[in-house]
């Protein structure tokens, strides 16, 4: 399942492509996780404490796949070490900033994971975990 584009994101686009208003995008983009799906007006409840932080993540050039503009993320995407319980972790999201942002992208998660003390999630380069397809 493709990642669905948030209501912050699809304005800034439609405004920049048929308005000539300028957007400018983030340098850097970051996955977050959330208990709850952040819907497209980023409304979920993301992970807090325990040691939990958004990772920055890379992606490659967009190709081709099953007909459609794909863009995959182009290497390991490591979370620190949980030092409390995160609780189920069932969405994820690419935010615009380390903290606080807005909301890009989401996706519900094809296998949710609770995340307890001590575990460490992690995705790996390529995974569909982090895919859009447009």
């Amino acid at each position: 399942m493709a990642m669905q584009i948030s209501d912050w994101l699809s304005a800034q686009l439609l405004n920049a492509t048929l308005r000539g208003t300028t957007f400018t995008p983030p340098s850097t983009v970051y996955l977050a996780l959330y208990l709850s799906d952040p819907t497209a007006v980023d409304t979920g409840t993301e992970v807090s404490g325990g040691g939990y932080a958004r990772k920055a993540v890379t992606f490659a050039a967009p190709t081709i796949e099953n007909g459609k503009q794909t863009v995959k993320n182009n290497a390991d995407v490591e979370f620190p070490v949980a030092s409390a319980d995160w609780g189920l972790v069932t969405h994820v999201g690419i935010r615009t900033a380390a903290t606080g942002g807005n909301l890009l992208w989401f996706k519900a998660l094809d296998n949710p994971r609770t995340i307890l003390n001590g575990d460490r999630p992690k995705f790996l380069k390529d995974s569909t975990l982090v895919r859009f397809a447009q």
